[in-house]
This record gives structure tokens, C-alpha cells and sequence, in this order.
């Protein structure tokens, strides 16, 4: 007998008078690891971990209703004939590209209302979104859902024929593009990880490769899957958007490395971010220091060049005699006012004793 990967004969347990669908329960544990991997990488970047718990409570069930809008408007055939059939999400049929527009727009809003810097906040949840969604995608073998085209490969999936599309009935295993998606998506998750830790990716860079990388594995998975969806001009639709996903992340991630200010996503992340802004703004504590060190001492209350126009009209207005007559007023010795140490002229010795040394730059050791 051949080797193949068998369908589960359940979707789903009672637990008491509920039953719990796999797809769902698969679901609660992807966000819930979600949650938690992005605390962990957001305290280590020095921001406070309840603010992912804020943003879940607004962006997770955004992500779910985006999800199932995007569904219900791209396969509109495939929606259960109930009343309430535009919301069994428990059913299946949760759309990637709609969960994840909707979910991050809601999750922006939160950070940017508690004042963080959205960018680093988007780099931290990119590797935990694809655990989440490698994890849910195990809830599509239950569903037996999210299959390829028929192979003969050891690991293919055996899809019971109630639930091959048309056309398809005499063929028995068929390529299991969830399992792919699965490994792609925790490889890929690894890899963001590394990045952060040793390439100094720019922010929001990480997520911005998070956008190409899952974009360009739906062009290779849309390839491959059979299982009904809608097409437009013999393409599947979610093609179309996988292409524009791939290019729009590359442009992004291109674009941010080259052209963006953003600091990288590593530890202690978050206060380097706010110096930088600080900096930026002119709000700084060491920018407004700074500032006033760098101007020119001089008489209290006196500009700069007032003091400069001062000291070259002592110059000026001295003569040898003046000059003797002032280092000796102020004990300097005769013979020291004839002649500087270097043999300059007199005036010169008088206009550098009366000159202020207060902006002159001390030196080095």
C-alpha cells in the first residue's frame, strides 16, 4: 500500500453540551503563542509588555472580522447556506490578507495612542504572526481544507472524495500545501529572528520582509491548490494578491533599509528609538545642552562679536609704552613687555593679555 497522509476522521470534540471545532481551538492556541512570543521580544527591546495585550484585545478580533470579510467578498459560493453563514468562521474560511490589513490597522491605532513607536512594534509581532499562522494552518488539515493538486509523492494527503472539488473524484492523495505553508511559515520565522539579531535590519524592515517573503510562498502554494476558490482571468484571485503582496513588501523593505531613520529591533530598541526622536525633534537633553555649550563665551550680556570687535580695538589702541605700562601694573616683569615669547610685538603681548580666553579651547593631553 502506498504511503500517504491520512484525513483526521473528526473536526472537532465535545467538551460537556459544546463542541469544539480543531480549526478554532488551533486558532486560540496560534494567538495565544503570538501573544506571548511578541511580550517576550517587546519587553527585551525595552517596551512594556501590556501594551500587546491592549493591542490583541483590539487587533485580534479585527483580524478576525477582516479575515471573514475578505473571505465572504472573494468566494461568496463558498459561504455556508445559513443565516448566520457569512460569520461560521468555525466552518473555515478565514482569509490571510483580510485578517491581517484589518488586524494591523487596529493594532497601529493602539500603539500610536499609547505614544510607542509603531515600526518597532510591527518588527516584533512579524515572527510571532507567522507561529500563529503555522499553527493554524494545522486547524485547515482538520477541516480537510487548502489541498494541491493530486500526487503520488509518500507524503501525500488522502482527501476523502466529499471533499474534492470537481473533476478531481478518481484521484486519491493529493499535495498538502497546508503542511508546506506550515514549514515555510516557521522557517521563515527563524530567519526574521536571526536577521534581528545579527544584520541590524532597520524597522519597520523585518516586517516589511515578513510581507514579501509569505507573499512570494502564496504565488508558489496558489500554484499548486486546487480546493475551490474565485479566478479572474484563469488565475486564482489570491494569486493576484500574492504578486502585489510580493512586490509592494520588496519596494517597503528596499525602501526602509536605503531611505529610513528607523533603528534596529534589538535589545534596548525602544529607548534608542525615543533618543532618536528626541534628537530629531530638537528635544533631546543632550541636544538642548549641546546647544548652549556651542556658544562662544563672552562678557555677560554681550554678543559674541561685541567681545571680538572689544578685544581688537585694545589691539589696535595699544602702543609700546601703553603695553609696558600694563604688564607692569599687573607685575608683569619689564623685559617680558618688550617682547612676546615667540618675538612678537609689543601690541600683540598687550591685546592677548587683555583678550578673553574664555571660548579659547584648552589642549589636548
Amino acid at each position: 500500500m502506498a504511503l500517504h497522509i491520512p484525513s483526521p476522521s473528526e473536526n472537532g470534540f465535545h467538551l460537556g453540551p459544546v463542541f469544539v471545532h480543531y480549526y478554532g481551538l488551533m486558532y486560540v492556541i496560534g494567538i495565544t503563542l503570538a501573544i506571548l512570543i511578541t511580550q517576550r521580544r517587546w519587553q527585551r527591546m525595552g517596551g512594556d509588555p501590556g501594551l500587546v495585550g491592549d493591542v490583541a484585545l483590539w487587533a485580534v478580533p479585527a483580524g478576525i472580522i477582516g479575515g471573514r470579510i475578505y473571505f465572504d467578498i472573494t468566494t461568496p459560493k463558498y459561504i455556508p447556506h445559513h443565516w448566520y453563514g457569512i460569520f461560521a468562521v468555525w466552518d473555515g474560511g478565514l482569509g490571510i490578507w483580510g485578517g491581517i490589513a484589518l488586524g494591523a490597522a487596529a493594532g497601529i491605532w493602539r500603539v500610536r495612542r499609547h505614544h510607542a513607536d509603531a515600526g518597532l512594534f510591527a518588527d516584533a509581532v512579524a515572527p510571532a504572526l507567522l507561529v500563529a499562522q503555522a499553527v493554524g494552518r494545522v486547524g485547515n488539515y482538520f477541516n480537510k481544507e487548502l489541498f494541491g493538486g493530486p500526487t503520488s509523492l509518500p507524503w501525500g494527503l488522502y482527501i476523502p472524495p466529499s471533499y474534492r472539488p470537481p473533476g478531481y473524484l478518481s484521484a486519491q492523495t493529493f499535495q498538502p500545501t497546508f503542511l508546506y505553508e506550515l514549514i515555510f511559515d516557521l522557517a521563515l520565522a527563524a530567519a526574521l529572528v536571526w536577521l534581528g539579531h545579527h544584520r541590524g535590519v532597520k524597522v519597520p524592515g523585518l516586517f516589511a520582509l515578513y510581507v514579501t517573503g509569505y507573499s512570494a510562498f502564496r504565488i508558489f502554494e496558489e500554484a499548486l491548490r486546487v480546493d475551490p476558490s474565485e479566478h479572474f482571468l484563469g488565475l486564482r484571485l489570491n494569486m493576484y494578491v500574492a504578486i502585489a503582496g510580493t512586490i509592494a513588501g520588496g519596494v517597503w523593505f528596499w525602501y526602509t533599509q536605503r531611505y529610513g531613520k528607523g533603528v534596529p529591533a534589538t535589545d534596548g530598541a525602544v529607548a534608542r528609538s525615543a533618543a532618536a526622536r528626541g534628537a530629531g525633534d530638537g528635544t533631546g537633553a543632550d541636544g538642548g545642552g549641546a546647544g548652549e555649550a556651542e556658544q562662544p563665551a563672552g562678557t555677560a550680556g554681550e554678543p559674541p562679536g561685541d567681545t571680538a570687535a572689544s578685544d581688537a580695538a585694545v589691539s589696535d589702541a595699544a602702543g609700546n609704552d601703553a603695553a609696558a605700562d600694563r604688564a607692569a601694573t599687573e607685575g608683569v616683569a619689564g623685559p617680558a613687555a618688550d617682547t612676546g615669547p615667540g618675538g612678537e610685538p609689543p601690541a600683540e603681548v598687550g591685546a592677548d593679555v587683555g583678550g578673553d580666553h574664555s571660548a579659547e579651547t584648552p589642549p589636548s593631553a
